[in-house]
């Protein structure tokens, strides 16, 4: 007979909270039952003790249930309810109803109203709350008939018939009631299980698409930018200049890894990763106003790669033109702008199967919950804007 123990925490932070709410519900609730019942019962038993009952039995009988009735309430609602109390108080409830003819007065025995029916009423229904089926059925069945064997001793065949159907009608229905419960409540914990599972899978898958969408990122601003511009010209190859661009795209590689291997703690400055973004571009002359700006280490890394993508493309699409680059902070938001009197383009008729703009820029700011403005036209250059909200 397995136990029902009292959950530790609330049944929202269980891995079934359906299950741990059933527990919690029916723990305290035989508990109090059983409590209440006792201490009232008690009283009610020592208020009449017109004979054939018999004082000396009385007054221990009632000291005995009085004290296992405190010693169930406070166990059970500090650690729950185990297979021996539930033995226990079906155990203590079937040897009372056996001793109805000393113990309850024939005048209030009718009507199933002694304190005896009220405490076999209490256990039959508590017994299918806090234990299996093929357990407290036979418990309801025992307790039925000790309590029909008792009233029958004490005269009073009518009661024992009467009671003896209530508690079989309590038996079944407490039964069925809680046989349901536990299969609502047990499809309630595996639907919530496989839930769970989803949504863990969902984030790894998730996780997993980020960071091949990250290292996509990072290759196509490095590696694939590099190989672009020495197919377009930009870069000539062999050169010093071709060298120092892989040698500076390697860096940006292993910076970029230990970076994520070991975040930044604190602040990063921003303006700082900004200057370096330009010196990886020595070829293209840009000017650059640069107000000191800390924000979080994902953000500059963030806010940083973008401007560097979005410089690169300079160099490869527009030979020759020159660019800006800004930083500022106007209350919580850090902007970086960027401009250039290159050619322009129409964004709205860039490609879908194109990266740079839409990864490289646009997603890696999705990233950290930023902005972009792109504002571009054929002949009359471009203007980026980055923005992220939340500066320290």
């Amino acid at each position: 007979m397995p136990a029902v123990a009292a959950p530790s925490t609330s049944p929202t932070t269980l891995d079934s909270p359906a299950g741990g709410a059933f527990a919690l519900i029916f723990t305290r609730m035989p508990a109090l039952l059983r409590l209440t019942c006792g201490l009232v019962g008690a009283v009610v038993a020592l208020s009449v003790r017109t004979p054939p009952v018999e004082p000396a039995l009385l007054f221990p009988a009632i000291a005995a249930l009085t004290a296992w009735s405190l010693w169930y309430g406070v166990r059970a609602l500090r650690r729950g309810i185990d297979r021996w109390m539930v033995v226990g108080d079906v155990a203590a409830t079937t040897a009372t109803c056996l001793a109805i003819p000393v113990l309850v007065a024939p005048e209030v025995l009718p009507g199933e109203g002694s304190w005896i029916a009220i405490l076999a009423s209490t256990t039959v229904i508590s017994a299918q709350a806090t234990a299996p089926a093929r357990w407290s059925v036979p418990a309801g069945l025992l307790v039925t008939a000790a309590y029909a064997a008792g009233a029958h001793s004490a005269g009073h065949p009518d009661e024992a018939t009467a009671h003896a159907a209530t508690l079989l009608v309590q038996t079944a229905c407490a039964a069925v009631m809680t046989a349901i419960m536990r299969r609502r409540l047990g499809r309630a914990d595996d639907t919530f299980v496989a839930h769970q599972r989803l949504t863990r899978e969902a984030l790894v898958a998730r996780r997993a698409r980020e960071a091949e969408r990250r290292q996509n990122r990072d290759l196509h601003d490095t590696a694939l930018a590099t190989l672009t511009m020495v197919g377009l010209g930009a870069v000539a190859g062999p050169s010093a200049a071709l060298r120092e661009r892989c040698a500076a795209d390697l860096r940006t590689l292993t910076a970029l890894a230990d970076a994520r291997t070991a975040p930044a703690e604190g602040p990063v400055l921003l303006d700082e990763r900004l200057r370096a973004v330009r010196a990886r571009l020595p070829e293209l002359p840009v000017t650059t106003e640069l107000a000191a700006c800390a924000v979080p280490a994902p953000v500059a890394e963030a806010l940083a790669e973008s401007a560097y993508a979005a410089l690169s493309n300079v160099v490869r699409h527009a030979p020759g033109a020159t660019a800006a680059l800004r930083l500022a902070r106007v209350a919580d938001t850090v902007v970086v702008e960027l401009t250039d009197d290159g050619p322009g383009f129409d964004p709205a008729g860039v490609p879908t199967h194109r990266y740079g703009l839409r990864e490289s820029v646009r997603g890696r700011m999705s990233t950290v919950g930023g902005h972009v403005e792109i504002h571009s036209r054929p002949g009359a250059g471009t203007r980026i804007r980055l923005e992220w909200s939340g500066a320290d």
